[in-house]
């Protein structure tokens, strides 16, 4: 093993919320009402795939030119990125910063796979920059996920195998995208909804680098 790669919202720091809050506004303009539940379909998916659900949701699919559709999406990034303008380290998820320095020491190398193209911005503003030796442009991939192509991407830019590296995950999307990818998936949250990454975390608090080696010693010598 000698990558770990790392999804941002929900796994990094709790941005989540903020997307909701965003696209619930832009849904409410739109007059379409969404919920929490409704949110969980959104995890992990890019910003044209989420809107394009929404949409679908409202039955408003077939109403919108291409040109308005991108004007909503600009409009649900302002929004979200005034809300996460007050991030700051405090934001950083529980055993993050722990986990990361496990790495360091470890010499794993470091890669941000995230859907959202403001991950630069939001490491940024939680001090983490300097942790990520590769960050993937997600506006330059041809699928998101759970199609593989953001962590084949993060692989070739550390310049490795696939099967030298952990994908670490807390949506659906995502596992999947890992498990195409031929990694090592590794989840934080809830243990059905994610059940088919090849192990799962409870909580952020709980990565522990031991535990991840032996899962991807183990999945290499099954």
């Amino acid at each position: 093993m000698k990558a770990v790669i790392f999804d941002l919202d929900g796994v990094i720091a709790d941005t989540a919320r903020f997307h909701f809050i965003a696209w619930q506004q832009l849904a409410a303009d739109l007059g379409i009402v969404i919920d929490e539940a409704f949110n969980e379909e959104l995890k992990g998916i890019s910003r044209s795939e989420s809107l394009e659900r929404i949409l679908i949701h409202g039955n408003q699919s077939d109403r919108y030119s291409e040109g308005e559709l991108a004007v909503f999406a600009n409009k649900k990034n302002e929004v979200y990125l005034e809300l996460i303008s007050s991030l700051s380290e405090k934001d950083i998820l529980p055993g993050i910063t722990a986990f990361l320095d496990e790495l360091a020491t470890a010499d794993i190398r470091i890669a941000l796979a995230s859907a959202s193209r403001n991950g630069p911005f939001i490491l940024d503003k939680l001090g983490l920059s300097d942790r990520f030796e590769t960050i993937v442009d997600p506006s330059g991939l041809k699928a998101g996920k759970p199609a593989p192509d953001i962590y084949l991407a993060a692989a070739a830019q550390l310049g490795l195998n696939a099967g030298d590296c952990v994908g670490v995950e807390d949506a659906l999307a995502g596992v999947q995208a890992i498990n195409a990818a031929n990694m090592v998936s590794i989840a934080v949250g809830d243990a059905q909804e994610l059940a088919e990454a090849d192990h799962i975390f409870s909580s952020t608090a709980l990565l522990d680098l031991e535990t991840i080696q032996g899962v991807w010693e183990a999945a290499h010598h099954a």
